[in-house]
């Protein structure tokens, strides 16, 4: 099954790689405007379509006072068909800071569910790490990488092969310890023993390699 491409209506340059086949692409609201100028035709689209402007023909529409943002409507539906990775644009450079936040959090929605989620802005790719998993970057990553903390205190936080490594720490809500930190021309790996980090870092380094429960081996950049 290939991945759930969603188009929001935020800030949007270019795709980070190419649809393939398998995958699904929906819009969300005005990011259908993103698919159009890209003349990519959408698998669906929904939302509430005050961003938009008008309705498009064979949309799923939904009202304007509900709970759910136009992204998890998204998130949600995506889920629904089953899909288990999801890469967001146009979720993480517009001109609403509350609907930034609020895509970190559909992010950690999706991790609760056993998805992966990426949001790719212009200069920064965002996902959530849970309780399980290792990130690996490699040794040609260059820039920033962050990392915060999500919920309850996120533990056994490993950070190797970065400018200021951590050893099985602990990141908290109240203090930014994992910011601006800094790739080295070594592989970095990056692991959550209990809890969830919400990890970015330069779009130019693209997608790391996901591991769940990996071995010490893997999980261990010299």
């Amino acid at each position: 099954m290939g991945k759930c491409v969603i188009f929001c209506a935020g800030g949007f340059d270019a795709p980070a790689e190419p649809p393939e086949e398998g995958d699904f692409l929906l819009a969300a609201d005005g990011g259908l405007r993103h698919l159009e100028r890209l003349d990519l035709k959408p698998d669906l689209v929904l939302g509430d379509f005050d961003s938009l402007g008008r309705t498009p023909e064979g949309a799923s529409v939904f009202p304007v006072e509900k709970d759910d943002t136009d992204s998890m409507l998204a998130a949600r539906r995506g889920l629904e068909l089953g899909f288990r990775e999801f890469v967001i644009y146009g979720g993480l450079d517009g001109k609403r800071l509350d609907h930034t936040v609020a895509n970190f959090q559909t992010l950690q929605f999706l991790a609760d569910r056993g998805a992966v989620g990426y949001l790719v802005g212009k200069d920064y790719l965002v996902t959530v790490i849970r309780a399980g998993e290792t990130l690996l970057f490699s040794a040609e990553a260059r820039g920033i990488f962050s990392v915060f903390c999500l919920g309850p205190d996120a533990e056994d936080v490993t950070l190797r092969g970065l400018q200021y490594p951590l050893e099985k720490g602990v990141l908290t809500c109240g203090f930014p310890l994992g910011v601006s930190n800094h790739f080295t021309g070594r592989e970095a790996a990056v692991t959550v023993g209990k809890g969830s980090l919400l990890a970015m870092w330069d779009r130019e380094n693209g997608f790391p390699r996901r591991l769940t429960q990996p071995s010490s081996k893997e999980a261990s950049p010299s």
